[in-house]
């Protein structure tokens, strides 16, 4: 993530020095080469004298990379964390910090198709986020929040979404294989009408419902298959998805 985020910067052109804290050489030198950054194995040099600090890690490792910057951070850097679950409040408490961004950002930012949800600390500077929304907009669409509940179930919904719908795609695709189509034809059939169907309600601006009622005939196929999915309890395991995403944050939340 915290390389698709570099690539959006640079292709948006925005004025900012990157310098990337990487402990792995080979990964250091493709970063270097691939993305024209600047590098070191330490942490602590990395942030030195940096606008933002990017906490681009596992939740598990916070523990560890805040022992490593501990009295390196000084009170007029921002950091900015997109470790999923873990909360403003515990990243304050961690840094020994109060100029806080959390961000939950999507895999689809690697093709500049993402979203990113997200909220600050009262402490950070109008300028900081005027630059975080065009650096989180330079990979996809942004959504500030000023309550960060809503970042939690952003975590759910979008940041997990992707993973929710590749299953409904591979489901899709094993459908049309099942009924006779070649693996690929059935694919692409799949993620078209999967990437056609988003566009058409993002442009249209019309309800989902409404779109759905366009497509259902009376008695048609798309009736049919609707039936069968409200009998398999499609719309209860969607929900339920979200809800043990939402769930399973909260457990990470607490380090669990």
């Amino acid at each position: 993530m915290a390389q698709a985020i570099i690539s959006g910067v640079k292709d948006a052109g925005l004025d900012a020095s990157i310098i990337v804290g990487e402990p792995f050489e080979a990964r250091r030198e493709s970063l270097k080469s691939d993305l024209g950054v600047e590098v070191t194995a330490s942490n602590r040099e990395a942030i030195a004298g940096a606008d933002i600090v990017v906490l681009s890690v596992k939740p598990q490792q916070l523990e560890a990379v805040a022992e490593e910057l501990d009295g390196a951070l000084n009170a007029d850097q921002t950091v900015l964390s997109i470790m999923a679950g873990v909360k403003i409040h515990s990243i304050g408490l961690k840094l020994n910090h109060t100029k806080l961004i959390r961000v939950m950002p999507n895999t689809p930012a690697q093709i500049r198709k993402g979203i990113s949800a997200w909220t600050a600390s009262d402490d950070v500077e109008q300028a900081t986020l005027d630059f975080v929304a065009s650096m989180l907009s330079a990979i996809g669409d942004e959504l500030k929040f000023s309550d960060e509940k809503n970042i939690d179930i952003a975590t759910a919904l979008s940041g997990s979404g992707p993973g929710y719908v590749f299953v409904f795609i591979e489901a899709l695709t094993d459908a049309g294989v099942e009924l006779g189509l070649p693996v690929h034809v059935a694919r692409h059939l799949a993620s078209q009408t999967v990437l056609g169907s988003a566009a058409l309600q993002r442009e249209s601006g019309k309800h989902p419902a409404e779109l759905r009622n366009m497509v259902t005939s009376p008695g048609g196929t798309t009736a049919a298959g609707l039936a069968a999915l409200e009998m398999g309890g499609f719309r209860a395991n969607v929900a339920e998805a979200v809800r043990a995403a939402f769930e399973r944050g909260e457990e990470l939340a607490g380090g669990k």
